[in-house]
């Protein structure tokens, strides 16, 4: 219990003084990473119970499945159709190449990770986070078609890579031998994505359309707004889940029927569940500094090193790049949507997902991959608001709080 109240009077804390934080490069996560890991086994040792691997790994698919379902029903559509184009080309053009990088420089740099132990983690390193990319997506300097163009990306490609991990998983495991990687990859494809998108229209139908009924009648009022949101995006990962589908997959097209169907009262019914989306965020960024940074440390070299700087710059910025071409977009433009592919929740999922396989180089796997969130913690938490300053100029308040 008295870890609990720790960390409940350090977010208490921080909550009095998020403002002033939001003014400055330093995001949430940073501080939860260095509070985690000051507090943790590797620190003072305050933190120690209650780490275990399935923990952090709910906590944070919930957190993650959170804020998909927000970020997705916030979606402005109409610009979305304008700029289509952008997430279309991140996934189907930019993506695959992405994971190819992640293995080919793996092979030169990470001698101690097998073929398929860098196929893994060259896919966890591929999707981006929505949490981590709110400061970028949600601020109204940024030109609307980039903002969606990446918010849309970040909402789709974690779940696009559950499926393709899940594949390596099973070669690396020895399942399904007789089957080869394209037949696994289909099925899995057709299993997670399909299953995950009907759930997700589903489950966010039935309770969108009595959300609807009862807010223009007034019948939910109060602390109660609160609940609907953040029930609907559990009820939709959970469900798929069980049913073998994407739980981010259903959580997110969950998000996009939320907001056609609540039109123009999802704002003010979203924004009291957006809170507790961050708050699961930052307890699992707390974890996530005392249960993996720390035990990560005697596995960082300076090749892991290199690969992680890499990995968040060439490997990523130049299929970007690359698959942007042709689109009208500046040159500079098509470098910051490079640029702003954070790494973060859906990493540190899949992380433990590899822990937990039980896989000869799991350890080096999630060092390598730990160490490319903490690099992208830092670079993209504090170079959003400078970047977007210097290429966009400054922007209206908009209320959002930028973890």
């Amino acid at each position: 219990m008295d870890q609990i109240a720790i960390i409940a009077i350090f977010v208490a804390l921080y909550s009095a003084f998020a403002g002033g934080f939001e003014r400055t490069p330093v995001n949430g996560a940073l501080v939860f990473a260095a509070f985690g890991l000051a507090l943790g086994p590797f620190g003072t040792g305050i933190l120690t119970g209650g780490l275990e691997v399935p923990t952090l790994r709910l906590i944070a698919e919930l957190s993650l499945a959170l804020v998909l379902f927000v970020e997705a029903s916030k979606v402005d559509l109409a610009t979305l159709r304008r700029a289509f184009a952008i997430p279309q080309r991140l996934i189907l053009l930019a993506l695959p190449v992405i994971i190819l990088l992640g293995m080919l420089f793996g092979f030169f740099l990470l001698s101690d990770i097998s073929l398929i132990g860098l196929a893994i983690l060259a896919t966890i390193l591929a999707p981006t986070d929505a949490a981590l990319g709110k400061a970028v997506v949600t601020n109204k300097a940024v030109p609307g078609e980039i903002r969606e163009g990446l918010n849309f990306e970040s909402g789709l490609n974690d779940g696009v890579c559950v499926p393709v991990f899940l594949a390596f998983l099973t070669i690396a495991n020895g399942q399904n031998a007789g089957d080869g990687f394209g037949s696994i990859l289909f099925k899995l494809l057709i299993q997670e994505i399909g299953i995950g998108a009907v759930v997700g229209i589903v489950v966010t139908v039935l309770v969108g359309m009595a959300v609807k009924i009862s807010d223009r009648n007034g019948w939910i009022h109060g602390s109660w707004i609160q609940v609907p949101v953040a029930a609907a995006a559990i009820a939709c990962f959970a469900a798929a889940q069980a049913l073998h589908g994407s739980g981010f997959i259903a959580a997110f097209v969950g998000g996009l029927c939320f907001g056609i169907l609540t039109g123009k009262d999802t704002d003010h019914l979203v924004h009291a569940s957006e809170g507790t989306g961050d708050t699961f965020a930052l307890l699992t960024w707390v974890l996530f500094g005392s249960a993996l940074i720390g035990p990560s440390l005697p596995w960082i070299t300076w090749e892991v090193v290199v690969y992680a700087l890499i990995s968040l710059t060439v490997v990523r910025m130049v299929p970007v790049f690359l698959a942007l071409r042709g689109l009208p977009l500046t040159f500079g433009q098509k470098n910051f949507i490079g640029w702003f592919g954070p790494r973060g929740l859906a990493t540190v999922v899949f992380a433990m997902m590899v822990l937990q396989s039980g896989l000869p180089d799991a350890k080096q796997i999630v060092a390598v991959a730990t160490c490319v969130v903490v690099f992208s913690i830092i670079g993209h938490g504090m170079s959003a608001l400078p970047i977007i300053r210097w290429m966009f100029g400054s922007a209206p308040e908009t209320g959002e709080d930028k973890h």
